[in-house]
C-alpha cells in the first residue's frame, strides 16, 4: 500500500514470538502471543498482520525463525517475549545477536530503567534489540504485565508521560529502515518523531 497524506494507514507485518518450553509443549497456556497481540492492536492505528510462532527455548530454532520471520515472511517488526532471565535455558538474547546486522542497545537499556521502577531483579534482564535487513528485532519481557509497561512506560495519576516506553521510538526506527509508517494511538503510546518526519495520515 503505497503512503499518501490524508490518505489510509499503511499495513504492517509484525512477528510475535513466544519462547517457552513448557507452554510450547501445551504444560500450560501461553500467555506472551495474547498479550502481544492485544497490546499491538491497541496501540497501532494500522491493519496488521501477524505472524505469531510458540517455540520452546532452543537456540538455534529462535534463531532460525527469527530469520524466516524477517528473509522469508517479510515483517517489518519482530517482537519476541520470554527467554531473557539468567537461567541455562534462557538463551533469547543470543539467538537474537546471532541474526543481527546491527544492534540497539538503547531499547535494552530503557526496558531496563523502567521495570527497575517495580522490581530490583530487572537488573537479571538481558534483552536485546537489532536490526536484521530493514527490520527491527526486540526481545521483551516474558509477563504480560511486564510487556504492557515496557512498550507503554510510565504515566502520572494525572496521565502525564513520566517515563517514556519504548516503542514510543519504534516507529521513527522503522522510518529509517524504510518501512511501513506507524501510526499510534496517543492515548496508549505517542510515537516521537522530529517535525520533518511526521506525516498526516488517516482515511
Amino acid at each position: 500500500m503505497t503512503m499518501n497524506d490524508g490518505k489510509a494507514f499503511e499495513a504492517v507485518r509484525i512477528g510475535i514470538v513466544s519462547v517457552s518450553d513448557r507452554a510450547s509443549t501445551g504444560a500450560y497456556e501461553d500467555k506472551g502471543l495474547p498479550a502481544l497481540q492485544d497490546w499491538l492492536t491497541r496501540a497501532l492505528r494500522n491493519p496488521i498482520h501477524f505472524e505469531a510462532h510458540l517455540i520452546p527455548d532452543e537456540r538455534p530454532m529462535i534463531a532460525q525463525t527469527l530469520k524466516a520471520l524477517v528473509d522469508e515472511a517479510r515483517c517489518d517488526l519482530v517482537l519476541t517475549t520470554g527467554g531473557t532471565g539468567p537461567a541455562l535455558r534462557d538463551v533469547t538474547p543470543e539467538a537474537t545477536l546471532d541474526v543481527a546486522d546491527r544492534e540497539m542497545p538503547g531499547f535494552g537499556e530503557q526496558m531496563r530503567q523502567i521495570s527497575l521502577r517495580f522490581v530490583p531483579t530487572a537488573i537479571l534482564s538481558r534483552q536485546v534489540a537489532v536490526i536484521r535487513g530493514r527490520a527491527l528485532i526486540i526481545n521483551l519481557p516474558g509477563q504480560p504485565k511486564a510487556i504492557a509497561e515496557t512498550l507503554e512506560g510510565l504515566r502520572g495519576a494525572d496521565g502525564e508521560v513520566l517515563v517514556n516506553g519504548i516503542f514510543a521510538a519504534v516507529p521513527y526506527c522503522l522510518d529509517l529502515l524504510c518501512g511501513p509508517y506507524l501510526d499510534t494511538r496517543d492515548e496508549l503510546i505517542r510515537a516521537f518523531r522530529p517535525k520533518s518526519a511526521q506525516r498526516r495520515t488517516g482515511a
